[in-house]
């Protein structure tokens, strides 16, 4: 018998997830629903690393975490993801990889089974880096990636925060704060950063976007540098109120600071999201990480949800 290959575990191994960033209040959550979100988030984190571990790229593991969040109904991404103002379903996705300095995203797919997968296709099976709807399902549907019809995509809660905003007549954003009646209504975009045992680095993010939303909106996610980011230095992730994010090109903003001021992966993720952004009205945060596996999680809301795990054995799940 062939023995098991064994990999070495490089120091820099090192990845994070989030679950969107807002007004979670602890006494929102009841210990059930709380454990429910820990224990998607821990199984997307496992997902991810177990790419790292055995020797896969970055880019892969990104990818792998972020599918089982877009799988995952509680979170507002894939088949998690919220109503529009027409009654459907709207998602925008991204995938960045540092090594190549390539990037792909979709914007308004309403088919696809995993947003982040047509993101990656639009990377490696075309000149482009972002496709709209309906060219996004399209460009699935040519490729065989799975895609789904929108009974897959309907959860009852997201049906009831949609008549929510109609009644109210406005346009909710997820990382909003919570009606007293709805204990589970903060599920916000999903995202994961990696760095693999070369240093290589990748972002990928993936929404649902905002309830009731009109005009075919889209936010920061599927744009490289606003809500998603990867170079040599390091690789973002953003969550939150998106027009703040495009308006400060957020995620790019933080590899410039290090490029430019020459500012560690923990100052340069702090003055964007607290001295940049929450003066302004940003709320949210992000998730980044560098070549040495140097993590930072910085939120300016009341909660995040989150995950982390490197190398030297840290893991971490948390919300608050």
């Amino acid at each position: 018998m062939r023995p098991p290959q064994i990999f070495p575990i490089a120091p820099m191994l090192a990845l994070a997830i989030h679950g969107g960033a807002g007004t979670i209040a602890r006494t929102a959550l009841t210990p059930a629903a709380e454990a429910q979100y820990r224990a998607a988030l821990h199984a997307a984190l496992a997902i991810g690393y177990a790419v790292l571990a055995t020797g896969g790229p970055a880019l892969d593991a990104v990818e792998a975490a972020v599918r089982s969040l877009e799988d995952c109904p509680l979170f507002n991404a894939g088949r998690g993801a919220v109503f529009t103002h027409d009654g459907h379903h709207e998602m925008d996705a991204a995938l960045a990889c540092g090594r190549t300095g390539r990037a792909g995203a979709v914007a308004g797919a309403r088919q696809v089974q995993n947003p982040i997968r047509a993101a990656r296709l639009v990377m490696e099976a075309t000149e482009h880096v972002l496709l709209a709807y309906p060219g996004a399902d399209e460009l699935a549907l040519e490729h065989g990636l799975p895609v789904q019809p929108p009974a897959y995509f309907f959860t009852q809660q997201r049906y009831d925060q949609l008549q929510d905003a109609l009644a109210a007549g406005r346009m909710q954003l997820d990382h909003a704060a919570a009606p007293a009646a709805d204990p589970n209504w903060k599920k916000g975009t999903v995202g994961a950063v990696a760095c693999d045992a070369h240093g290589h680095l990748a972002a990928a993010t993936s929404t649902g976007g905002m309830t009731n939303k009109r005009y075919a909106r889209i936010g920061d996610t599927p744009l490289i540098g606003a809500g998603t980011w990867a170079d040599t230095r390091c690789a973002i992730s953003c969550t939150g109120h998106g027009e703040y994010f495009m308006r400060a090109v957020a995620a790019h903003d933080v590899a410039c600071l290090m490029e430019y001021r020459g500012l560690s992966l923990a100052e340069a993720t702090r003055v964007v999201v607290h001295d940049k952004l929450a003066p302004a009205g940003g709320e949210g945060g992000l998730i980044a990480v560098d070549a040495a596996g140097n993590l930072a999680l910085p939120f300016n809301s009341e909660g995040m949800y989150r995950a982390s795990r490197t190398a030297r054995g840290d893991e971490a799940v948390a919300i608050y």
